[in-house]
């Protein structure tokens, strides 16, 4: 278990970290106790010790070694068997001048008296019976200690049921049992009810955008996105162009010359001719930076984007398709909504189960995949006008969409994968909202949104529609027209990879032959 490996050792250099035991010079100011721990952890599992304690163990070392070198190695030998363990361990702190005298010797001792006091109590109590002669009415107060009928005999009888089962009296004379106590940490393992979760995911489902409509209807709404694409055409456009020529810059091939060793320089013929001896004619083709590449366009498929924000989102995701694939990035484009307005089949199931009361996502998702990134643009152009499609958009859970899209981007082979989510608020679903929080569905949001930002290799950026956005997503833009999406769009993508390139590959400009 390589990994619980790698957490312990992290976890013990912490400790060292925090204790200072880096800065300890002296072995005065060592503590013997830490010191043979970490012996005693590498001549058992082999482990040196921590970076920051390696001084001070250092320090101890030599005398140490020579006083318990032998116990460590039996206590090694001894790891399987505990009371061979204990021996060991017993022989160690004998070799270091430590009391052997196990921790309970007293209370043994203790307890071993007791036993004696009670075997000589018991037998003068035989005694004194024997002297009885037989016949002999017993006195009252014997009987009642018999019958434990006195107060006494009631008094003994609670204190041995106090002892033995913590049981108290309640007011009608009924035995309840006290009140445990339970440790402060009791219970943080449990599952909280609050956590994120869905009622079923029986009835979700994941498909393709041709799968929602025939040929002839994907065909008629593919012609109504291009005649809405025709007057925004010239402004989209130059910007693509734009992108297509930052992304192509990064991508440019770049030479260094007047090296000592390569392709020899064509431009550099006249001083090989001139000087043979010359060392610098030569030049090789310089590395760029560029990494394979693959953006996922996650779009916001609810009833609040019908309208303008669906078509210019259809029309973006079109454009920065072609732009990007030309430029050797491959794209995605995902949607996401519900199958059903307030519920569908998963609330059916709730309301015939008898309304469970954590129910959680109380909805039936409908994830589509418009475009694969492995699809070329012209396979999959037809199925973005599906967007503009008559009672698609419906509700939104955004928390996981975006684990979908992440999802499908971490299954991806290429070095750099970015993620982009279009969405106009926060996610809604009536369905679930009526039976949890009101921030149920927001809170799992940001989780997911933290989780990626701070732990994957995805680099995750947002644009909000009409909606601030910002306030989830670290890394976001905000419009308050949908006519600047198709421009905010390439302007983010421009601006990430600029920001990669911190070293611009640079091409020396050639003198002109004289």
């Amino acid at each position: 278990m390589a990994g619980v490996a790698m957490n312990l050792e992290a976890a013990v250099e912490d400790h060292c970290q925090s204790h200072g035991y880096a800065d300890i010079g002296d072995r005065e100011q060592a503590p013997l106790a830490e010191v043979v721990r970490f012996l005693a952890r590498e001549a058992i599992t082999g482990t040196p010790p921590p970076q920051s304690a390696a001084r001070m163990v250092s320090l101890w070392r030599p005398q140490l070694e020579s006083q318990i070198g032998a116990a460590l190695k039996t206590l090694a030998r001894c790891v399987d068997d505990q009371s061979d363990y204990a021996t060991a361990l017993r022989t160690l702190l004998e070799a270091l001048g430590l009391p052997d005298e196990p921790p309970d010797q007293d209370q043994d001792e203790a307890r071993d008296d007791q036993s004696d006091d009670g075997d000589e109590s018991s037998a003068l109590n035989e005694g004194e019976a024997g002297d009885a002669e037989p016949g002999t009415p017993e006195s009252m107060d014997d009987l009642e200690m018999r019958d434990g009928s006195g107060d006494d005999g009631q008094e003994g009888d609670q204190s041995e049921q106090a002892d033995s089962g913590d049981l108290e009296l309640g007011d009608d004379g009924s035995e309840t049992p006290g009140e445990a106590a339970y440790p402060p940490y009791y219970g943080r393992n449990m599952p909280d009810p609050d956590q994120y979760g869905a009622y079923t995911t029986e009835f979700d489902e994941i498909i393709d955008a041709d799968e929602l409509c025939g040929a002839d209807e994907l065909q008629r709404l593919r012609q109504s996105l291009d005649q809405q694409l025709v007057h925004l055409q010239g402004v989209i456009g130059r910007l693509a162009n734009r992108l297509q020529r930052r992304l192509l810059a990064h991508q440019t091939r770049a030479w260094e010359f007047d090296l000592e060793e390569g392709l020899l320089d064509s431009a550099r013929l006249a001083r090989v001719v001139t000087n043979p001896y010359h060392s610098l004619s030569f030049k090789r083709e310089k590395q760029t930076n560029f990494k394979d590449t693959v953006v996922s366009l996650l779009i916001d498929n609810s009833g609040s984007m019908r309208g303008r924000p669906i078509v210019v989102a259809a029309m973006s995701a079109d454009i920065l398709a072609r732009t990007l694939e030309r430029c050797g990035v491959k794209v995605e484009i995902l949607g996401f909504t519900t199958r059903a307005w307030k519920g569908g089949q998963s609330r059916e199931r709730w309301l015939s189960e008898g309304k469970h009361p954590n129910a959680g996502r109380l909805n039936d998702l409908r994830h589509i995949v418009y475009k694969s990134a492995n699809v070329p643009w012209r396979r999959a152009r037809r199925n973005l006008g599906i967007m503009l499609r008559e009672g698609l958009l419906k509700e939104n859970i955004d928390g996981e969409a975006l684990l979908w899209a992440h999802q499908r981007l971490l299954a991806r082979p290429e070095q750099r994968r970015i993620l982009m989510v279009i969405s106009d608020g926060a996610p809604v679903d009536d369905s679930t909202l009526s039976v949890n929080p009101s921030n149920y569905l927001e809170r799992h949001l940001r989780q997911v949104i933290d989780s990626i930002e701070s732990q994957s290799p995805v680099e995750l950026l947002a644009i909000g529609i009409g909606h601030d956005v910002t306030r989830y997503y670290r890394r976001a833009v905000t419009l308050v027209d949908a006519e600047q999406l198709g421009g905010a769009v390439m302007e983010k993508l421009a601006e990430l990879f600029d920001g990669d390139s911190s070293e611009q590959p640079t091409r020396r400009r050639r003198r002109p032959a004289r």
